[in-house]
């Protein structure tokens, strides 16, 4: 069965003065700030579509990693895994880098690259941005 996730954004003034509201309608979970300065320089305690990006991706590699893991019979204890988003003013995202550290049980540093370059490929968020240069750095714990 599909399932839809819905947000939406306010935007209020132009590109570099106005800001924004994201509200994360499916899940509920607290309305987050954007502005252009907060995309383009410094946070400042804002959030970007980059970050939400990254966000994402993050969590979807993580849960295709832990599945291809457990179905090749070695489950991870942990994953974290690091998503960084490159986001250039006038060029838009030109990359993402995945770092992943893993606790895996039965499991060697290069069965442990494989597992996590085979997820990186077939991680629906790495598919669906499929057109940026997605990098990775895998190491166990």
């Amino acid at each position: 069965m599909a399932t839809n996730r819905i947000a939406h954004t306010v935007w209020t003034g132009d590109l570099l003065k106005g800001s924004g509201v994201v509200s994360f309608d499916s899940s509920g979970i607290s309305d987050q700030p954007v502005s252009w300065p907060s995309r383009s320089e410094q946070a400042n305690g804002k959030t970007s579509p980059e970050e939400l990006i990254a966000g994402a991706h993050s969590s979807c590699f993580s849960m295709a990693l832990s599945h291809g893991l457990a179905g090749a019979g070695t489950p991870p204890t942990r994953l974290e895994t690091k998503a960084e988003v490159t986001f250039q003013p006038g060029e838009g995202i030109t990359g993402i880098h995945l770092t992943v550290r893993g606790e895996v049980p039965g499991l060697d540093e290069e069965g442990f690259a494989a597992a996590a370059e085979e997820a990186k490929k077939n991680c629906p968020v790495s598919q669906a941005l499929a057109g940026t240069t997605i990098t990775l750095a895998a190491e166990l714990a």
